[in-house]
């Protein structure tokens, strides 16, 4: 199976390799209003979260966190609408810049510089984060756009900010996500994305350190653990084909946000890879019949699904009048 190498590089460059000996992790400190709408963009209503980022932006002006979860969201739409059935899964490999990336360049660069003013006042892991996280918005995006050398500039700012954090609080919990995926992809890499990391002189890593720190995001975090559940099953399917694997640990997120055609889909294609038709066609007709509350990517969504079932030999539901 294909392996978008280069598309991936600038995540490695967001992280860096931290081995610290598992011990209490610190949470993060989220409000009801916070998980609320952690909970509204992983169950698919974008809208929502969209909106209740902005009255969060509203009510506390100079914290981070309200942009960095409107550009959550804004990502979770760039997701939907760049992804491509191909291969047998449902991913996005590539999108076109459009001028509607501007406001998302926007959130993460408010959020960058709030971060920043605080850290002038007092510097702290959690606020580090939150300004490596605003690098890692802009990374992915040029990274998704094939724009490497942009999305290694903010790679390498993000690896730093995560650095200082992790050096602050080396149990912050969320903080492995971003340490998993690093130690993951550095691992699977190409040849020809080995090379372009030895000239930049990223460190490498360990894909099997890597995975244990995602599962630490995913059981002992606070902000990323439906991302990092998220990710780790993607890789296990795109990388290693650990399809079984790939399927228990998807399984519950899909489960948690059944309303998420997305997760439904993600499984499916699971199911697919594993022989199981029946689920597998399950899973695409349950996405099928579920709405997200954005339109581009309702309709971008059905198309999804359409190549999904024909992958496996069925046809879709005709549309309800």
């Amino acid at each position: 199976m294909p392996n978008p190498n280069l598309r991936h590089l600038p995540l490695l460059l967001l992280l860096t390799l931290a081995i610290v000996t598992p011990t209490r992790a610190t949470k993060l400190d989220l409000s009801p209003t916070i998980s609320a709408i952690l909970d509204q963009i992983y169950s698919g209503d974008l809208s929502a979260a969209i909106e209740g980022a902005r009255h969060l932006q509203q009510e506390q002006p100079t914290h981070p966190l309200g942009y960095l979860l409107e550009g959550e969201a804004l990502w979770w739409k760039i997701w939907c609408t760049s992804a491509e059935f191909k291969y047998g899964m449902t991913y996005p490999r590539h999108r076109a810049k459009l001028a509607a990336d501007q406001h998302y360049f926007e959130l993460a660069a408010k959020a960058t510089s709030l971060a920043e003013a605080q850290i002038a006042q007092q510097d702290t892991a959690e606020i580090q984060f939150y300004a490596g996280m605003g690098d890692a918005l802009v990374a992915r995006i040029y990274a998704l756009r094939g724009e490497n050398r942009n999305a290694a500039r903010a790679g390498v700012r993000a690896r730093e900010r995560l650095l200082r954090a992790v050096a602050l609080d080396p149990n912050l919990a969320d903080a492995y996500m971003g340490l998993g995926l690093y130690n993951y992809y550095a691992d699977t890499l190409s040849a020809a994305a080995r090379v372009l990391r030895f000239f930049m002189g990223i460190p490498g890593g360990s894909k099997q350190e890597g995975i244990r720190q995602l599962e630490r995001a995913i059981a002992e975090g606070t902000l990323t653990p439906p991302e990092a559940r998220f990710y780790l099953a993607i890789n296990l399917h795109n990388y290693d084909q650990k399809y079984e694997q790939a399927l228990q640990i998807v399984g519950p997120l899909a489960e948690k946000y059944s309303s998420n055609p997305l997760f439904q889909l993600i499984r499916g294609d699971l199911y697919a890879k594993l022989g199981r038709r029946e689920l597998a066609e399950q899973s695409y007709r349950h996405a099928a019949v579920l709405r997200i509350s954005d339109p581009e990517c309702e309709t971008h969504l059905q198309n999804l699904v359409k190549a999904s079932l024909a992958a496996i030999g069925a046809e879709q539901a005709a549309a309800a009048p």
